[in-house]
């Protein structure tokens, strides 16, 4: 299934609290439920500004109707095309 990164804008998630964030989390996972095993959220990376989540879904379309559906932005949207790491380098 294609893997998804999305970008979201968020202005200051990275000093919410793990209250806050267990939240965000139950919403995402609540419409997840909703739109059926096609779509899977695999993990996220909050910084100050934005997070950036990891997605498997079958096209943009369902990642887009997540985010619409859940309130949250997606700023960006990119398929991954190959995943490297060190040791792609042996």
């Amino acid at each position: 299934m294609p893997q998804f990164v999305i970008e979201r804008d968020m202005p200051g998630v990275g000093n919410l609290g793990a209250a806050d964030l267990q939240g965000a989390s139950q919403q995402s996972c609540t419409v997840l439920r909703q739109l059926g095993p096609e779509i899977q959220w695999v993990h996220s990376y909050v910084t100050d500004d934005k997070i950036y989540c990891i997605y498997r879904a079958p096209s943009e379309d369902l990642i887009r109707q997540h985010a619409d559906t859940a309130g949250f932005p997606a700023n960006s949207i990119k398929q991954v095309r190959n995943v490297i790491d060190p040791t792609t380098a042996e």
